[in-house]
């Protein structure tokens, strides 16, 4: 049989793929990342990334200078006409996070990861679409558009809401495409509003966000502005959506303001869809060739990375021949039901935002504008969007009993290493597990490396228990640091079978 030409091919150089192949060579894996587009994205519709992904970012090394390139306009105020009726606040959910939560392009993020990449050895290959995946013995095949083919022991679509990769392999994608279309705008705009937070405005044609950008010319004023507009045409053209913009911006906003040029306009329809599985063999799916929402929150690019995340250390385990490639199962076990929950939330976030009816409207204008003026729905706003919050307890390798339970995130946890250097945990991470000793307990972390190779790193830590802590910072095991057979028992247990229930 020939031997495959690369470990993993990750379809797709976007920041799902990128993470993903940042991840799997942090883990000692062989990729290659190929993207149909010929060059790099300039422009990007996500513009912000809540806590967990910044945190994602930062366990891989690739948050670069993307903190100083960033906003911190953390409040969204929204107003009916020019009265504020509520404003909410975002930042840190007080759940010990390592890295805040940004307002940046989804195009820095991935320049960030692709410099990332490039000092671990790899670079996306411009131009090289492809056009065909399919099994072959132990192995998958890429086919590419000008007629190469790639062998690898994985292929991974990161490849989009259209993946060629989810199509090939034939797993189904249902759900709906609707009448909720957007205008999108990056525009430099002369006018009296606040740019310390993101403004909403309320008006019975549609909302309209406008949210502060970073502007590499230095002009400061410089908007994303998001614009419900059901009634343009299907595919306007760039001078036809900005008239558009120019109409609406001081119709629903009743400020003067004057709409300079623009540096991006797109438009897109909502879509809501959830592929029926990630997995068909050696070929799996994510990121938006997963699931694809509305983009209210923030979380589409935020769930990518996380799906990327979780599945780097799983298929490191199986190539490196330390797990059965059930363990792999695992990560639709775990990343589907989040996906769920987020479209869930997206859509209904979005029926709000756009209702259309009387009792919809007075729902919106008066209720919900209350509610989330309490102190209570804002920190429960910023906690479910950060995803700080996710856990896999409930999964084939979660568990019960106190918390936190395995499968909980373990928050950024003040450590040292055997030297006595003071370090946190998340800097640990990343590509490697680490198993968090009792201070002053010597511990045997060599029967964890055996079942995990050398991708453990010993860290002691205040607690009165021993913790294995996954690479993605959730928690596998707890118990006595002295209690190696029933640890080993676990790991056996988890890596062959892939559920310890």
């Amino acid at each position: 049989m020939t031997d495959p030409d690369v470990d993993v091919v990750v379809v797709g150089a976007g920041p799902t793929g990128l993470t993903l192949a940042c991840s799997l060579r942090l883990h000692g894996l062989s990729v290659r990342v190929v993207d149909r587009a010929a060059a790099p994205a300039t422009t990007s519709r996500a513009n912000f990334l809540h806590a967990r992904g910044s945190e994602v970012l930062g366990r891989i090394g690739a948050l670069g200078s993307l903190p100083d390139e960033s906003l911190r306009a953390m409040r969204i105020t929204n107003y009916l006409g020019d009265r504020p009726v509520m404003t909410l606040q975002f930042g840190d959910p007080g759940m010990g996070t390592a890295a805040p939560p940004m307002v940046v392009s989804q195009a820095k993020v991935e320049a960030a990861l692709r410099a990332r990449l490039a000092q671990l050895g790899v670079r996306p290959e411009w131009g090289r679409a492809v056009v065909g995946v399919r099994p072959e013995g132990a192995t998958a095949v890429a086919e590419l558009g000008d007629g190469a083919a790639i062998r690898a022991r994985w292929i991974v679509g990161c490849d989009g809401s259209s993946s060629v990769t989810r199509q090939q392999a034939g797993i189904a994608f249902p759900g709906v495409k609707l009448s909720e279309r957007f205008l999108l705008a990056d525009v430099h705009l002369d006018w009296d509003v606040d740019r310390s937070g993101t403004s909403g405005w309320i008006h019975p044609d549609g909302i309209l966000g406008a949210m502060p950008m970073p502007d590499p010319g230095g002009r400061d004023d410089l908007w994303r502005l998001f614009i419900y507009d059901p009634t343009l045409g299907q595919k306007p053209g760039e001078s036809a959506i900005l008239q558009r913009v120019e109409q609406t911006v001081p119709q629903r906003t009743g400020r003067a303001v004057t709409v300079g040029a623009a540096e991006w306009l797109s438009v897109f329809t909502v879509h809501r869809r959830l592929a029926e599985r990630y997995r068909n063999g050696r070929i799996l799916i994510a990121g938006d060739a997963a699931h694809v929402h509305a983009p209210f929150g923030g979380q589409g690019m935020l769930t990518g990375i996380g799906d990327a995340e979780n599945l780097a250390f799983k298929l490191a385990l199986v190539v490196r021949n330390l797990a059965s490639d059930k363990l792999v199962d695992t990560y639709e076990a775990e990343r589907r039901p989040l996906a769920t929950e987020v479209l869930r939330g997206t859509s209904a976030v979005t029926r709000m935002n756009v209702a259309s009816n009387p009792i919809g409207r007075f729902l919106r204008d008066h209720v919900a504008t209350r509610l989330f003026g309490l102190p209570v729905i804002q920190r429960w706003t910023t906690y479910t969007a950060s995803q700080l919050w996710v856990s896999y307890r409930k999964g084939p390798l979660g568990g019960h009993g106190r918390k936190p339970r395995p499968g909980d995130r373990i928050e950024d946890l003040p450590c040292t290493c055997p030297d006595g250097t003071a370090t946190r945990l998340h800097r640990e991470l990343g590509g490697r597990w680490a198993m968090l000793l009792p201070h002053g307990t010597p511990g045997d972390i060599e029967a964890v490396r055996r079942r995990l190779g050398d991708f453990v790193v010993p860290l002691h830590h205040d607690g009165a228990e021993a913790m294995l802590v996954r690479p993605d910072a959730h928690l596998a095991w707890r118990g006595r640091s002295d209690d190696v057979e029933r640890l080993d028992r676990w790991l056996a247990t988890a890596l062959n079978s892939g559920t310890v229930r």
